[in-house]
């Protein structure tokens, strides 16, 4: 089976490692890939969001089924384009992938489908915005309807913070066409997690559990990124937990797809605040979470390509059971200095090399590329360190271990990944 895999992350790393060792898997490209990609498959110079040139690679190679790591080539219609042209994609299709793409649609879906989450108002107006804020007062959190890269959400303490973090979104415009709309909402306290499923439209196939450190910042402090590391399992998603989600959450928003004629399929993802109240919905994403993927990759056992072609078909997924590594899984994400800032590239990498035969774990690239032969930094997420052990303590002290052989001019990362999993387990 010839597969393409769409995107250049550390997500789409793991999918090519993974996919990789599939016995279905005849030629894997990537489009358009990283530096450590580039040492596992054939990278093709075509942009993620580059649709119409995929959709003619896939015709032109005779591609099985394309992958698409990221949301954007899903939310540009990549999946309807290519079964447009009669080819398979692994994702769901525009109108799906609005889910992702405008958090308004999503918050409604959840209302008519009685998904659990907070209350909420959304406005595409700056002034009506802060009168709401002004009504509601803080804390409180305003998000950009939009993809923002996973940074377009704003948590403020005070009614003063939640104002300049509309005039920023609406008025600066730091998240582009993305702050056309906000959505303001209630301030959720509890212990967020990710839960992802893979779906057919039918089947709702959940995976391990997993949890993700957004802050950049130890003890969860400073701003929001596009992830920081994570772990699977979390001890935290006990079982009643997991199938109350999968009751309360999956289940009837595939459901109301449904019934306004989209079938989703591909993986879906909830990110989850585990109130005193019980599960409520933060958001909704249309892919693999990142760095999730990089950690519950790492544990799984069952064959993703199979997978993955079973879900690209309604009701393909019928009967199918997930095998997993009984060991945990914690990835650290090594940053570039000044991220979520602004931050410098072509920086050189080192140590990678004593990390070539890692028994326990795998090196992701995120950002990353080849200059004069040299291994720089091409990204604000740069690598993700991901590794396995014995329990969740084991993990991470391992992942640490390797972290400490890299390094470059300005390299930053948590020091505290597990923390709350192994608090937990204690």
């Amino acid at each position: 089976m010839k597969v393409l895999v769409v995107g250049g992350g550390g997500r789409e790393h793991a999918l090519v490692w993974k996919l990789s060792q599939s016995p279905l898997a005849t030629q894997i490209f990537c489009a358009p890939g990283n530096a450590g990609i580039g040492e596992l498959v054939e990278l093709v110079e075509i942009a993620a969001n580059d649709v119409p040139r995929l959709v003619r690679f896939a015709e032109e190679k005779r591609i099985d089924l394309t992958v698409s790591g990221p949301e954007l080539p899903l939310t540009l219609g990549l999946i309807d384009e290519l079964e447009a042209h009669g080819l398979r994609g692994f994702g769901p299709s525009r109108a799906a992938a609005r889910l992702e793409e405008s958090k308004a649609f999503a918050k409604e879906l959840m209302r008519r489908s009685r998904v659990p989450t907070a209350f909420y108002s959304s406005f595409s107006d700056a002034e009506d915005a802060e009168r709401y804020i002004d009504e509601i007062g803080a804390p409180i959190v305003v998000k950009a309807d939009g993809l923002a890269a996973g940074k377009g959400v704003l948590v403020c303490q005070t009614v003063q913070e939640a104002k300049i973090a509309v005039d920023e979104i609406m008025r600066e415009r730091i998240f582009g066409d993305a702050g056309d709309r906000v959505v303001v909402e209630q301030y959720l306290e509890g212990e967020e997690v990710s839960f992802m499923a893979l779906t057919d439209g039918t089947t709702v196939l959940p995976l391990a559990s997993s949890q993700d450190h957004k802050r950049a910042g130890d003890g969860d402090t400073g701003p929001n990124t596009g992830g920081m590391g994570a772990y699977s399992p979390a001890p935290v998603l006990t079982p009643d937990v997991r199938e109350r989600i999968i009751r309360e959450v999956m289940r009837p928003i595939i459901g109301e797809l449904a019934e306004r004629g989209i079938t989703y399929r591909g993986v879906l993802y909830a990110g989850l605040m585990l109130t005193s109240q019980g599960p409520k919905v933060l958001e909704f994403n249309v892919r693999f979470g990142d760095p999730e993927c990089q950690a519950l990759l790492m544990r799984l056992q069952s064959d993703l390509l199979e997978l993955m072609w079973m879900a690209s078909e309604t009701g393909g997924l019928a009967g199918q059971r997930l095998t997993w590594d009984a060991r945990a899984a914690a990835c650290v994400v090594l940053a570039a200095g000044g991220y979520p800032g602004r931050y410098e590239t072509g920086k050189e990498i080192r140590g990678l090399a004593q990390l070539r035969d890692w028994r326990d774990g795998v090196v992701f690239h995120a950002g990353t590329a080849y200059k004069d032969g040299r291994l720089v930094t091409n990204g604000g997420r740069v690598l993700g360190v991901t590794a396995l052990g014995d329990d969740l303590a084991g993990a991470v002290c391992e992942a640490y271990r390797a972290v400490e052989l890299i390094e470059w001019e300005g390299m930053h990362f948590r020091r505290d990944i597990g923390r709350r999993g192994m608090e937990r387990r204690s």
